[in-house]
C-alpha cells in the first residue's frame, strides 16, 4: 500500500525548522494570493479582452481552480515516488514558468492555457510544501506548524485581492501574474539550499487517470451550466445539459472509486463522520468566500464606481484581520476543539454577508455602510479557513494525513470553482443592479449558516474534554 506525503516525517538539515518553514511558506502564499488575486483583476481582463464575454473570461479562474482540485490528490502520490524537494522545486519551477506565460498572453484562450499550466505547477507544489513543513518539525511542535501554515494560506487568499488591484492599477493586469516571480525565485534559493533530498518509500500505485478524468469533467461541466445559465437561461440544452451531466459524471466517478485500489480519491476517509462534515463545511464555505471577494470588487466597480487601487485599499482591512484571528482560533482550538470556532466563525461571517445584504446602498459611505461588514467576514475567515483545515486531519490516521489534506483543500478549490459560477451567472458582467449584489450577499448568508449547520457534528476536542463529557 503507498504510503502518502505526510509519513515521511524525518528531520530535516536545518537546526532551526524556521528558515525550512518560511521557505514553504512563501511557496503556499503564492499560490493562496493567486487564487483570488484575479477576482480584483476581473474588470482590467473585461476591458483588455472586449470581445469576451464574462462567461468566457470567467475560465481565467475556473480554469486553475478545476485542474487545481483535481490533482492536488495524485500529486501526493508524486511526491512520495520522486521525494518532496524534487517535487517542490518542480512545482515552483512550472508554476513561475506559467506565471510568466499568464502575463505575456495576448489571448484569452492563451491566457486560460496557462492558468490551467499554473495549477498544474501549484498542485505539485501545495502536498510537498505540507511535506516539507512536516519534516521540519519535531512531532510534539507539528499541530502549531500546521496551523500557521494554514493561516499563511488564508492570510494570501484574503490579500490576493487587494494586493492585485494595487499592482494592477499602476502596472496593468499582467502584473497580477509578474508579482509571484521576485518572491519564486527565493524560495527555490532557499529550497535548493535548506532542503533534504528524501528518498522514494514504498511502491508508488498507479495513477488513476481515469478517475481524474471523471472528476475534472464533472466539475468543468457544473461551473460551465452555471456560467451559461445568465445568458442563455436555466432552461436551455447547454445549462440543463451541462449540469446534468455534470452530476451524472460525478456519480459515474463515484462508482468507479469504490472498484479500483488507488482511486483519485480514497472515499474510505469520508467513513470517518468528523472528516465527512470538515469537508462537505468546506464545500459550502468555500463558494461562500470565493463569491465574497468576487462580489465585493465588482459591486466597488459597478454599484461605487471607485477606481480599482481604491477598492483594493478599501477591502484591506478585513484580511489584516485573519492572521491575528487565526492566531487566537488556534491557541482555543488545542484547548476546546475546532467545532466552536467553525460554527461561530461561520455565523459571525454570515452575519458580515447580512450586513452588507440590509445596508450598503448605492450611494457609497464606507465607514458607516462598508467597513462593519468587512471586519466580520475577516473575523470569520480567520476563524473557519485554517480550523476547517486542521479539523479534516485531526482524526485520521497519521499514515493518511497527506492524502486527506490534500482531499480537503481540493473540496475547497470545488467550491471556489461553484462559487465563482454561482457569482458569475447571478451578476451577469458589468451591467449588474444593487438588487442583484444584494442576491449574491444573501446567498454567501446562507451558504455560512450551512456551513456552521455542518460543523455542528465536528468533533475534535482533546481527549480528556471527551472524556469528562
Amino acid at each position: 500500500m503507498t504510503r502518502q506525503v505526510s509519513a515521511k516525517i524525518t528531520p530535516q538539515i536545518s537546526p532551526s525548522p524556521w528558515p525550512i518553514f518560511l521557505t514553504a511558506s512563501i511557496a503556499v502564499l503564492l499560490i493562496s494570493i493567486d487564487a483570488t488575486v484575479l477576482y480584483a483583476a476581473f474588470p482590467a481582463l473585461s476591458s483588455a479582452f472586449s470581445g469576451a464575454q464574462p462567461s468566457d473570461l470567467s475560465w481565467i479562474l475556473n480554469a486553475y481552480t478545476v485542474v487545481y482540485a483535481v490533482l492536488l490528490v495524485p500529486a501526493g502520490r508524486f511526491a512520495d515516488l520522486y521525494g518532496r524537494k524534487r517535487m517542490f522545486l518542480i512545482g515552483l519551477v512550472i508554476f513561475l514558468a506559467a506565471s510568466l506565460g499568464c502575463g505575456l498572453s495576448g489571448q484569452v484562450w492563451v491566457l486560460i492555457g496557462f492558468r490551467a499550466l499554473q495549477a498544474v505547477g501549484a498542485a505539485a507544489l501545495l502536498p510537498a510544501s505540507l511535506a516539507v513543513v512536516l519534516g521540519a518539525f519535531p512531532a510534539e511542535r507539528r499541530a502549531v506548524a500546521v496551523s500557521l501554515w494554514g493561516a499563511v494560506s488564508a492570510l494570501g487568499a484574503a490579500v490576493g485581492p487587494s494586493l492585485g488591484s494595487w499592482l494592477i492599477e499602476l502596472g496593468g493586469w499582467p502584473w497580477a501574474f509578474y508579482l509571484n516571480l521576485p518572491l519564486g525565485i527565493l524560495s527555490v534559493w532557499g529550497a535548493s539550499r535548506l532542503l533534504k533530498i528524501t528518498p522514494p518509500e514504498g511502491v508508488p500505485a498507479r495513477l488513476d487517470v481515469v478517475g481524474l478524468l471523471l472528476l475534472m469533467v464533472s466539475v468543468g461541466a457544473v461551473a460551465l451550466g452555471l456560467v451559461r445559465s445568465e445568458a442563455l437561461g436555466w432552461t436551455s440544452a447547454v445549462v440543463l445539459g451541462s449540469l446534468i451531466g455534470g452530476l451524472l459524471t460525478l456519480l459515474v466517478f463515484v462508482w468507479w472509486a469504490r472498484r479500483v485500489p488507488a482511486p483519485a480519491i480514497d472515499l474510505t476517509l469520508f467513513d470517518n463522520l468528523t472528516y465527512r462534515f470538515v469537508n462537505l463545511a468546506t464545500l459550502t464555505f468555500g463558494m461562500a468566500f470565493s463569491m465574497m471577494f468576487f462580489s465585493y470588487f465588482l459591486f466597488m466597480s459597478a454599484i461605487w464606481h471607485l477606481p480599482l487601487a481604491a477598492a483594493g485599499v478599501a477591502i484591506l482591512p478585513g484580511p489584516l484581520l485573519v492572521i491575528p484571528t487565526s492566531v487566537v482560533s488556534g491557541r482555543l482550538a488545542a484547548r476546546l476543539g475546532h467545532r466552536p470556532l467553525l460554527v461561530g466563525g461561520s455565523l459571525v461571517f454570515a452575519a458580515g454577508a447580512l450586513w452588507t445584504v440590509l445596508v450598503p446602498g448605492s450611494t457609497p459611505s464606507y465607514l458607516a455602510h462598508w467597513l462593519p461588514a468587512l471586519l466580520l467576514t475577516g473575523v470569520g475567515t480567520g476563524m473557519v479557513l485554517p480550523s476547517l483545515s486542521a479539523a479534516a486531519v485531526s482524526r485520521l490516521n497519521p499514515a493518511r494525513f497527506g492524502v486527506g489534506s490534500a482531499i480537503n483543500q481540493a473540496i475547497r478549490q470545488i467550491g471556489t470553482v461553484l462559487g465563482v459560477a454561482v457569482t458569475v451567472a447571478l451578476l451577469g458582467g458589468a451591467s449588474a443592479q444593487l438588487a442583484d449584489f444584494r442576491t449574491v450577499f444573501g446567498w454567501e448568508a446562507a451558504l455560512c449558516v450551512v456551513t456552521a449547520l455542518l460543523c455542528l457534528s465536528v468533533d475534535t476536542r482533546p481527549q480528556q474534554l471527551r472524556a469528562s463529557a
